[in-house]
């Protein structure tokens, strides 16, 4: 089912404004829908869908995020240090790290990966 905004925003994109995301960074147009799907039972994965610019070069490939941190209920530093361990296990796996996403100001720290076959994928 569509994942909802949070409580206390009508939209995602009211939400990622008061986080401080630049407009320039938030598409354009239908804003609003969500970009994500939850499990209603809450069993499964978040799955997040994420429009990016440029046309389209090689065939299609989805692109995940691993939720590990446990949300923004979790203190950041506790978020970081488990998206670090989820990051050491993936590249004893074979993962190649390709850049860190540290912005404590915007409450966030992620890992953006690439698998063997150069999938990208993030860990949060």
């Amino acid at each position: 089912m569509p994942e909802r905004a949070p409580d206390g925003y009508a939209t995602w994109r009211a939400y990622w404004e008061s986080m401080g995301v630049p407009a320039e960074d938030l598409p354009t147009g239908a804003g609003d829908i969500p970009k994500s799907i939850v499990d209603p039972a809450g069993r499964g994965p978040r799955m997040w869908f994420q429009q990016v610019p440029g046309p389209k070069i090689a065939k299609n490939r989805w692109h995940f995020d691993l939720k590990v941190g446990g949300g923004r209920d979790v203190p950041l530093d506790v978020r970081a240090r488990r998206v670090r361990a989820a990051v050491d296990q993936l590249v004893e796996a074979g993962a190649t790290v390709l850049r860190i996403k540290d912005e404590p100001d915007m409450g966030l720290y992620a890992a953006a990966l690439q698998d063997p076959e150069g999938n990208e994928f993030d860990v949060v």
